[in-house]
């Protein structure tokens, strides 16, 4: 557990809690939904706390998920393919999508799943030992946690090693521009263009994505953009092709894109795969948008 860098008291009320008369909650500054959190209670990412007067990182140092995937996996087809990455991942996420592949950890309080004790030192040499080139940052969303990453990111570019951020980008920019000069590569997963999809669907919305997106673009990072397709969601041919005019109008045309194919689960148990042709047709319709390179995912 570690105090959380970005958050700010707030006085609510008049209950005489404290010597002002009122409440005191914090304002979490990390993501758009700007959660005011009560004494004892946690955010919507579930992970960040407020306990005597401070907001706390509570999954800090501990990850529950650690392994060693190959770069593409993340996927990452075009930044040092054929290595391997460690990668790392602590429960909580911001956003609360339908069809989410990791609900048992991303959907879940630090102390209700399994976890070990990992402190930034130990992953960087872990990786040293391993002789690991990168750290993914994976699995759930990785900017809920981000004091725990920004500690680790310092210390493995301090070794050489790269740091890679499996991300939906639903985060504020001050915390974002924080860590970009510790960031190497980015999967970020821009869910669909619909403002009206991201809010019934994933229980965001759109703009902070977009910007998250030029950021990081803008920064010289190597980003990959990563696009779920959720058969009768965002699968539509207009859609689709807004998504692609949406990054070649932003200077993305040479951004990789994946589309990949949504399975059912957690609160979708019964959507049925994304159909082969659908995923055949985005393909084709990215790349007349001036995609390009379009990868097909879990086909």
């Amino acid at each position: 557990m570690k105090q959380a860098a970005y958050y700010h008291i707030e006085q609510i009320g008049g209950n005489g809690h404290d010597t002002a008369g009122g409440t005191l909650s914090a304002r979490c500054d990390l993501c758009p939904h700007a959660c005011l959190i009560g004494e004892g209670h946690a955010g919507r990412c579930r992970s960040r706390v407020f306990r005597d007067g401070k907001l706390w990182a509570t999954s800090y140092a501990e990850p529950c998920a650690l392994a060693v995937d190959p770069v593409e996996k993340k996927p990452l087809n075009h930044f040092h393919p054929g290595t391997l990455c460690l990668s790392v991942a602590c429960t909580g996420c911001n956003l609360r999508c339908l069809n989410c592949q990791n609900s048992s950890i991303s959907q879940a309080r630090p102390e209700d799943v399994e976890h070990a004790t990992w402190q930034p030192a130990d992953l960087v040499g872990v990786c040293l030992q391993q002789h690991l080139p990168s750290i993914a940052y994976t699995y759930t969303e990785p900017l809920t946690w981000i004091e725990y990453m920004l500690d680790t990111a310092r210390l493995a570019h301090e070794q050489g090693i790269y740091n890679i951020l499996v991300s939906a980008g639903y985060v504020n920019e001050q915390p974002l521009r924080d860590l970009l000069p510790f960031l190497d590569a980015a999967n970020i997963d821009l869910k669909s263009i619909s403002d009206d999809v991201y809010h019934r669907l994933n229980g965001a919305s759109l703009a902070p994505v977009q910007r998250t997106l030029r950021l990081i673009h803008e920064a010289g990072v190597a980003l990959e953009v990563t696009n779920l397709l959720v058969d009768g969601w965002n699968t539509s041919e207009e859609m689709i092709r807004a998504l692609c005019h949406w990054l070649v109008d932003n200077g993305m045309a040479d951004v990789p894109l994946h589309l990949s194919r949504c399975f059912p689960s957690y609160r979708m148990p019964n959507l049925r795969p994304t159909p082969i042709p659908v995923m055949m047709r985005a393909k084709d319709i990215a790349e007349e948008e001036g995609i390009r390179w379009v990868h097909l995912g879990n086909v």
